[in-house]
């Protein structure tokens, strides 16, 4: 049988499956492994399904065995145990405290707090989601409190926290990393210069709208001392800390991406004791939620490469490249092709199950117009960071409003995440249009 037209079909199940809400890693082994199957049970020609059961085994456990016992994976598990480890000890927290204090003149400064603050919480645990439900539960409620607009109040939050998307460490980066075999490390520092260009785009739409709208963020009438200011700041320096063991340690070469993830988990552990913040049983309390979410990353991860075995064996990924090959694109139409293909999947799927979709096909094309893999890396990602707050299913936003619950629809949510859409798609365009802003930090390495 034509390993093509397997590959061909499998796709077209595999996305029937996750739009019939099949759980992504059930979807990806059973896809991958059915069509395995058929694959070598047609590979004589006639129907042999004995000859199909020993490789096909063979091909999903040494797959998902090799990538469970990679050393590059064992840094998801310290960065997801550091965000929960740091959030406990409310080192994250405290960023959003310190931006609260220093930007409580401006107005619409508790939004920029929170944005502030989802940059900071990004900076520590790598995760978008977990960014927007910690932070949405912290300032939504707040700002809603103080009479902010509805709008402004959740989808601040909303666009704040796909930061932990693009600004290292993220888990995202490191998924891309391990399936594409580049440097992590490189990685996580080409996404610094774009994160904070996000992060400043975000508190540019805040303060034109609340210059066009000043009703949609009151002042407040809380005078805030010099002192306040150098206390706030004083009381986020493990943050800060942390963030220079990461990027610093990284940048400066004395540690690997890993080897910084380990490093953090134990300053952790010292400030939070030493400031009597961390207890044992908040501690096991951290490990445990690090359990879960870790256990559901590698499921989804090992799938996903029995998935990526399944597609290079079938030869649909060069009969594709060299199909676009042959009608010879520019490289603009293609960048353009590949973002709109990841747009519109993120309006359905979530930032995981579109990588490992779409990275099989869409890689070994990248490589054959010889674009930069980092800088590519830094796209997709933007493009990923983009889906989650785009309708319909913008997770960071359903996340936001499950935290408000009934006072905020989720269409007033979405109205309000327009504005920081329409700059996440000018970054976008920056990024593609002039790879050096992703380039320049891991050059400099």
């Amino acid at each position: 049988m034509d390993g093509t037209v397997v590959g061909l079909c499998a796709f077209a199940a595999l996305i029937v499956l996750l739009g019939a809400r099949v759980p992504i890693a059930f979807a990806l082994a059973g896809v991958a492994t059915v069509g395995t199957f058929v694959m070598f049970a047609f590979r004589t020609g006639a129907f042999n399904p004995d000859r199909a059961v020993r490789p096909t085994t063979s091909l999903v456990f040494s797959n998902s065995f090799d990538l469970i016992h990679s050393y590059d994976l064992s840094m998801i598990p310290l960065f997801v145990a550091l965000g929960h480890i740091a959030y406990r000890a409310e080192i994250t927290t405290r960023i959003y405290h310190a931006a609260r204090v220093w930007l409580a003149a401006i107005p619409g400064g508790v939004a920029m707090a929170s944005v502030v603050g989802c940059g900071g919480f990004s900076a520590i645990t790598g995760s978008s989601i977990a960014c927007a439900s910690t932070m949405g539960r912290i300032c939504a409620p707040e700002m809603l409190r103080m009479g902010y607009d509805k709008r402004l109040a959740t989808a601040s939050v909303a666009a704040g926290g796909t930061l932990g998307s693009l600004i290292p460490p993220s888990v995202l980066f490191i998924i891309y990393g391990i399936f594409t075999e580049t440097s992590i490390s490189a990685l996580f520092l080409a996404g610094v210069l774009p994160g904070l260009i996000s992060l400043m785009g975000f508190l540019l739409v805040i303060w034109l709208w609340v210059r066009h709208d000043p009703s949609a963020a009151p002042t407040s009438d809380a005078v805030i001392s010099t002192r306040d200011r150098v206390n706030a700041a004083r009381d986020a320096w493990p943050a800060a800390a942390l963030f220079v063991i990461i990027v610093g340690g990284i940048y400066g070469g004395i540690f690997t991406a890993t080897e910084a993830a380990a490093v953090s988990v134990s300053v952790t552990l010292l400030i939070g004791f030493a400031q009597r913040r961390l207890t044992i049983a908040s501690v096991i309390e951290a490990l445990r939620e690090t359990m879960i979410q870790t256990t559901s990353i590698f499921i989804i991860a090992a799938s996903a490469k029995i998935f990526v075995a399944f597609i290079a064996l079938t030869g649909v990924a060069g009969d594709i490249v060299g199909a676009v090959q042959a009608a010879e694109p520019d490289v603009i139409t293609l960048m353009i092709a590949i973002a709109v293909i990841y747009l519109l999947l993120g309006m359905f799927l979530d930032p995981i199950g579109i990588m490992v979709l779409t990275l099989p096909l869409l890689v070994p094309l990248v490589e054959g117009y010889g674009l930069d893999l980092i800088w590519f890396g830094v796209v997709v990602i933007k493009l990923l960071e983009i889906g989650l707050i785009t309708p319909p299913v913008g997770l960071n936003v359903f996340v936001i409003g499950s935290v408000v619950g009934r006072e905020v629809p989720i269409s007033r949510i979405f109205s309000g995440i327009t504005r920081f859409l329409a700059v996440d798609v000018i970054v976008l365009a920056l990024l593609m249009a002039f790879p050096i802003l992703s380039l320049l930090i891991p050059n400099a390495m």
